[in-house]
C-alpha cells in the first residue's frame, strides 16, 4: 500500500475529558461517514472546569500522545478547557494536523450576532484564560459578556439534562447575559449542547445558541480536504474505537446511547500515567 494511501485510510482522534466530545464525534461522522475514528474520554480525571490550567495541560497532552501513537491523521481536541490549555503546545508538539473547538465557533458567533452582543459560557478555566476573549478582541466592535457555569458538566455527566433543578441552575448562571441584552450565546463547552433545552428556554427564543460541534465537524473537513487526506470511500466499512480512562467504561456506554443515540457496543479501559511535561 502507499503511504498516501495509509495516511488516508488512519483514523481521526477525539478527545474530550469525558462524554460532551461525543457531540463533535457525531457530527464527524454526518459529515464523514467514511472516516475512520478513535474517540478518547478522559472520564477519569473529569471534570476538567476546576482545575489547574497545568494539570489540564498534562492530562491533555498525555492522551494526544497516545492517539498520535495508536497512528491518527488528525487530532481534534473536543474540549474547550483544554483547548484553552495546550492549544499552542499540540500544534507544536505534533506533526499531524489539530484541529479545536475554540476558534470555528468564534468565527460562526461573529458571523451570526446582529447587535454585536455576545454572550458566552464555559467552565471556570476556559472563562479564566481569556482565550475567547482575545479572539473577540478582532472584532472590537463586538461586546462579549461571559459566564461560568461549573455545575453544567457535573449533570451532564450525571444523565441529567432535563427537569427543575437543571432549569433553575440555568437560570442563575444565565440571567446576568439575558440583561446584557445578548442576541448570540456561544455554548463555550462540548458537554452543554446536551442542555441546550434548559439554555434555550432561559435565554429565549429570538437568542442564537452557537455550539462547537457542527463547526469544529466543518474545520475537520476543510482541513482534510486542503492536505489531501480523505479516506476513499471504496476502502472499505470505516472502524470506530471508543475509550475512556475511568474504570466505569458501562456508564460511558449508557450515556452515549441515552442522550446521543450512539450504540457503542464496547468501550476500552486506557490506563494512563502521569508524564511529566516542562512546565
Amino acid at each position: 500500500m502507499s503511504t498516501h494511501g495509509t495516511a488516508n485510510d488512519a483514523p481521526i482522534g477525539v478527545f474530550d475529558s469525558g462524554v460532551g466530545g461525543l457531540t463533535v464525534a457525531r457530527a464527524i461522522r454526518d459529515l464523514l461517514p467514511g472516516e475512520s475514528m478513535i474517540y478518547v474520554g478522559d472520564t477519569a480525571h473529569t471534570p476538567y472546569g476546576p482545575r489547574p490550567i497545568a494539570e489540564v495541560r498534562r492530562f491533555s497532552l498525555e492522551i494526544l500522545d497516545g492517539l498520535v501513537d495508536q497512528g491518527v491523521k488528525m487530532l481534534v481536541i473536543a474540549c474547550n478547557t483544554a483547548s484553552a490549555a495546550m492549544l499552542r503546545d499540540a500544534h507544536e508538539r505534533y506533526d499531524v494536523p489539530v484541529v479545536e473547538v475554540i476558534g470555528p465557533t468564534v468565527r460562526s458567533a461573529m458571523s451570526i450576532t446582529r447587535n454585536g452582543r455576545v454572550g458566552l459560557i464555559g467552565t471556570q478555566t476556559t472563562i479564566q484564560s481569556r482565550v475567547y476573549d482575545d479572539l473577540f478582541s478582532m472584532r472590537p466592535e463586538i461586546s462579549l459578556s461571559t459566564q461560568a457555569c461549573p455545575r453544567f458538566v457535573e449533570l451532564v455527566e450525571s444523565g441529567q439534562t432535563s427537569g427543575s433543578e437543571v432549569l433553575e441552575i440555568a437560570r442563575e448562571y444565565l440571567s446576568g447575559l439575558v440583561e446584557h441584552d445578548i442576541d448570540t450565546l456561544v455554548l463555550g463547552c462540548t458537554h452543554y449542547p446536551f442542555l441546550r433545552g434548559a439554555i434555550g428556554q432561559v435565554v429565549g427564543a429570538d437568542v442564537a445558541l452557537v455550539s462547537s460541534d457542527i463547526e469544529t465537524a466543518r474545520e475537520v473537513y476543510r482541513v482534510l480536504t486542503e492536505r489531501d487526506l480523505l479516506r476513499d470511500p471504496a476502502a472499505g466499512e470505516p472502524s470506530l474505537r471508543y475509550e475512556a480512562t475511568g474504570a466505569d467504561t458501562a456508564k460511558f456506554v449508557e450515556l452515549a446511547r441515552r442522550m446521543l443515540g450512539i450504540g457503542i457496543e464496547s468501550v476500552d479501559l486506557l490506563h494512563t500515567g502521569a508524564i511529566q511535561l516542562p512546565q
